[in-house]
């Protein structure tokens, strides 16, 4: 089994994946949470399209005195470079949009192997939340993280016991 994992999750300011907002990162390692991770990021320009703000909440006043992605990534590169990286529908938005991220800052995308619970449960992250009585404040990055580990875990488990 797995369990040592990290589990993400990326808000955005607008369409273009390069615009991360807020970070959402949980690390299991041996089957225990050991970091939990809320980072308000200022996007470029610290520019948003109202409809995210309607999503997330996210305003440019929250992040105007906050960090740009490229001070934030020696944060959080540790617990993704070379680790297992869970992220619910991971494979079309949260690992995209953090390769489009590090790219714009002219950084390069780390090696890590991806797991996307969206495809694993093949149901949105909020529904399965409510089926599975997991606790969830949806589109903020660190409870969606967590939701998508506790997924996680119940699939290694599931794995296990077959």
């Amino acid at each position: 089994m797995e369990c040592s994992f990290t589990a993400i999750d990326f808000e955005t300011a607008h369409p273009q994946g390069w615009s991360i907002c807020q970070v959402g990162l949980v690390r299991f390692e041996q089957g225990v949470i050991t970091k939990e991770m809320s980072i308000l990021v200022q996007p470029p320009d610290n520019y948003y399209w109202y409809k995210f703000i309607e999503i997330h909440g996210i305003t440019p006043h929250d992040t105007l005195s906050a960090p740009t992605f490229d001070k934030i990534w020696p944060l959080i590169d540790p617990f993704i470079t070379g680790q297992v990286v869970v992220a619910h529908n991971g494979l079309s938005f949260d690992f995209p949009v953090l390769s489009k991220t590090l790219a714009y800052y002219g950084m390069q995308a780390p090696e890590y192997t991806k797991h996307d619970t969206y495809r694993i449960f093949k149901q949105n992250l909020k529904s399965l939340c409510q089926f599975h009585n997991i606790p969830l404040h949806h589109h903020d990055a660190l409870s969606d993280a967590k939701a998508c580990a506790e997924l996680y875990i119940m699939h290694l488990d599931g794995k296990n016991n077959r």
